[in-house]
């Protein structure tokens, strides 16, 4: 008797493992399938680390319920059991598998998950092997045929998923763009056959055949897109357009018809939101089964799939007598698993028919903007009309881009990084915000109890540091005193007494500091502590209007002037630099500020210019100087943006950053000395910050002082920013004309240069802005 009851006991305990790892997997499939698509709307830390986890546990508890359960069968029924109780159990492997296979909207976490699309088909492979294995462990089995149709939806469910992370790996897209060799054509035999009228015919034949397998027929736009047009367009274009996400090229005559199309859009919103479109396509096909169920067999897969499941739910439920043959919670478990799974992948059919790659796909595209609209388009049309309204209506502010949550594909925000913001600790301004000042203000109360506990702790910190400094001064002076008169030897012990607490006192601070340093160097946490403080200053600006327009504009100026002569002879010349000889041109006159962008590297030059357009756009207020409000914006947000790029997004800008975290800490250094030595270090007054850096005296070259021991660029800034603010007084010019075409170079380079594999990577975190530049100037036919 007591060797039975701890048993009992551990059977009981399996049994239960076995209902809570199936419970779990059941939700950690509800958590993917809702939670997952808002990753490419938001880059919120909590929700990546939430679906983080819940990808990684998702295969672990399928698996490690899978063992139990096939542990399970083997043991031997138990004389309270019902007499089929664990036939129904072996029912729970199938279901498993079908959980294996993961919901529609998450594939793969990351880029080099659909690398791993081979483990994943041995991963079916055993898994089917272990089900099978507890199936014939349960046999004689009453719900065979039920088992059956579960495997056979279980395993179309992961060979789904399978297919959908080959067709997302990067072999599989360049495999895509090597097209057969036409070996039928013999060179030596052709060539001795031709004349001239073979050599004509030959010509009009490659003019007609030209570029066949990608045709790319584009009708240049004559009026205003619809919905249903820019979903089209994007669609097009990212199916002739794969190379790109796999850094390849393509050909010159698709990028001279994308170049004319956009080149005639009708509206700069429109390359917008076709950008946006061919994004989210590109997001789906790398993250989601969406290249999977968009073809004829991802369709077979998914009928044959839903059908399985539902008729082995008929079967099953018609069976009488269930509560006497199993328990009554396996049975309320098997229903969960069957209503839910059911009503999940009538879910997913939902979500993949309103989703704009299917809308996309199925419509009709006209060569002719005049053609008649079908039936088929016009209820697609209607369908986008309905989307529209239950998502929210999206508001084309004069100013911004205010896009509802559930109706952005992307995050639609600018994140900015200042640094004199950062080395002041001062609060952040941001230049927009369209949540308006009363969302603002109950913004700032519910964040107020925080900032109060942060600043009670850091108060509490200087007070202590104050309290010793106040301690060791009161001790010294005034209770350890030489009285007059004394022998040798009791002066000789007063100042050894007096030496020690002056030591004591004096590096008690360094003792109460070294473990925690100590903790802080063992456990490689420095970089973090140093990264939290870096996004606490970070803030996000709505994509405006008059930032989008200048750079569409100014891309399709270049676009259109790329092919002139002057334009070929300067860029020849110019290809040694970073920038293009349109800006070098542009202040050739200024040999100064020309030298901060031909003779120094990329994040040198980046990081000079970023100072210098702080210095300048804390000198004037737009408010009252007559200067150009609108480019003296743009110079500050791309300015801004660009060192967020620099300083938080390493990866991204790997090709082009240098060492820009080293410059970027010396100028911090630097910064910290001076302004500590000008009294201003706990001000928090940027304005204030800035009159003090310009008024130094920088007659002297920064390099000829510090020479090559130091990277700090804060004083070389501040004489490019004088060198701006003489532009209108000597020159006659608008320094932020001048600005914001620097900038845009920056902008240009980086987005050309970036690390490819980053920028897709990005599209599962929110997306970046820098995404839309790449994407745009591709069309254009712009950058390397």
């Amino acid at each position: 008797m007591v060797e039975v009851i701890p048993k009992q006991i551990k059977d009981a305990w399996d049994t239960w493992n076995i209902r809570g790892m199936i419970i779990l997997s059941l939700s950690l499939q509800i958590i993917l399938i809702f939670f997952a698509p808002l990753r490419k709307r938001t880059p919120n830390k909590f929700l990546i680390l939430l679906l983080w986890s819940s990808y990684l546990l998702a295969d672990l508890s399928a698996n490690f319920a899978v063992a139990l359960i096939a542990k399970n069968q083997g043991k031997d029924p138990k004389p309270d059991d019902p007499p089929e109780d664990k036939k129904l159990v072996a029912l729970w492997a199938p279901f498993l598998l079908l959980h294996l296979g993961g919901p529609d909207t998450i594939t793969a976490f990351s880029l080099e998950d659909n690398a791993l699309w081979n483990r994943h088909f041995l991963g079916l492979v055993f898994q089917a092997l272990a089900g099978v294995y507890v199936v014939i462990q349960s046999l004689p089995n009453v719900l065979w045929v039920v088992i059956l149709l579960l495997f056979i939806a279980g395993t179309s469910k992961y060979l789904e998923r399978t297919i959908a992370l080959y067709l997302a790996s990067s072999d599989k897209y360049r495999n895509l763009m090597l097209d057969a060799s036409n070996s039928a054509f013999d060179y030596t035999v052709q060539a001795n056959n031709l004349d001239m009228d073979s050599i004509l015919a030959s010509e009009m034949y490659m003019k007609e055949h030209h570029g066949q397998a990608n045709s790319l027929k584009l009708k240049h736009p004559d009026k205003e897109l619809t919905d249903l047009q820019i979903l089209q367009f994007a669609f097009l274009f990212f199916n002739n357009f794969t190379s790109l996400m796999v850094n390849n090229i393509f050909s010159l005559e698709m990028r001279d018809k994308s170049k004319a199309f956009f080149s005639a859009l009708q509206l700069q919103e429109e390359a917008l939101s076709i950008i946006e479109a061919e994004l989210e396509f590109i997001y789906e096909g790398l993250y989601t089964k969406g290249a999977v169920l968009h073809s004829s067999l991802g369709i077979v897969i998914r009928v044959i799939s839903v059908g399985s499941l539902v008729a082995a739910f008929t079967i099953y439920h018609d069976r009488h007598n269930k509560i006497q043959e199993f328990q009554k919670a396996d049975i309320i478990i098997t229903y969960t698993l069957f209503a839910v799974g059911i009503a999940l992948e009538f879910i997913f059919v939902y979500m993949f028919m309103l989703s704009d790659g299917a809308i996309a796909a199925l419509s009709k595209f006209k060569d002719d903007s005049d053609e008649m609209s079908s039936l088929k388009d016009r209820m697609l049309e209607w369908i986008l009309g309905l989307k529209r309204k239950w998502k929210g209506k999206i508001s084309r502010e004069e100013e911004v881009f205010n896009t509802p949550f559930l109706h952005r594909r992307w995050t639609g925000n600018i994140t900015m990084f200042n640094f004199l913001t950062y080395s002041m600790n001062a609060d952040t301004e941001r230049i927009h915000n369209p949540r308006g000042r009363t969302c603002q203000y109950l913004w700032k109360i519910a964040l107020s109890p925080f900032r109060y506990v942060f600043s009670i702790m850091q108060a509490w910190s200087g007070s202590i540091a104050i309290w010793f400094c106040d301690l060791h001064r009161y001790i010294i002076h005034h209770v350890i005193i030489l009285p007059p008169g004394e022998n040798q030897v009791t002066r000789s012990m007063i100042n050894i007494f007096k030496t020690f607490v002056e030591f004591w006192l004096s590096t008690v601070p360094y003792f109460l500091a070294f473990p925690v340093t100590c903790v802080i160097n063992f456990l490689g946490i420095r970089e973090l502590f140093h990264e939290i403080r870096l996004r606490r200053s970070l803030h996000h600006e709505p994509l405006k209007k008059n930032l989008w327009s200048f750079i569409y504009s100014e891309l399709k100026i270049r676009s259109q002037n790329q092919d002139s002569q002057e334009s070929a002879t300067t860029k020849a010349s110019a290809r040694r630099d970073w920038a293009s000889s349109h800006t070098q041109i542009q202040i050739a006159d200024h040999e100064m500020l020309l030298r901060y962008i031909t003779d120094v590297d990329y994040d040198h030059s980046l990081l000079i210019w970023h100072i210098a357009t702080e210095l300048c756009y804390q000198e004037e207020d737009s408010a009252e100087k007559n200067c150009d409000k609108m480019k003296r914006e743009i110079s500050k947000i791309i300015s801004d943006y660009m060192m967020y790029l620099l300083m938080m997004q390493p990866k991204l800008m790997s090709d082009v950053s240098g060492i820009g975290n080293i410059r970027f800490r010396d100028t911090l250094a630097e910064a910290d000395r001076f302004f500590t030595k000008k009294g201003i270090r706990n001000s928090r007054d940027v304005n204030l910050g800035s009159k003090k850096i310009l008024s130094v005296d920088t007659s002297i070259e920064p390099s000829d002082v510090k020479g090559n021991h130091c990277k700090s660029v804060l004083f070389e800034a501040s004489s490019v920013a004088k060198e701006l603010l003489k532009l209108e007084e000597d020159f006659g010019k608008d320094k932020w004309e001048v600005l914001s075409k620097v900038w845009l170079e920056f902008l240009m380079h980086a987005a050309s240069h970036s690390d490819g594999t980053t920028r897709l990577e990005l599209l599962s975190k929110g997306g970046e802005f820098i995404n839309f530049v790449w994407l745009l100037m591709a069309h254009f036919g712009l950058g390397d």
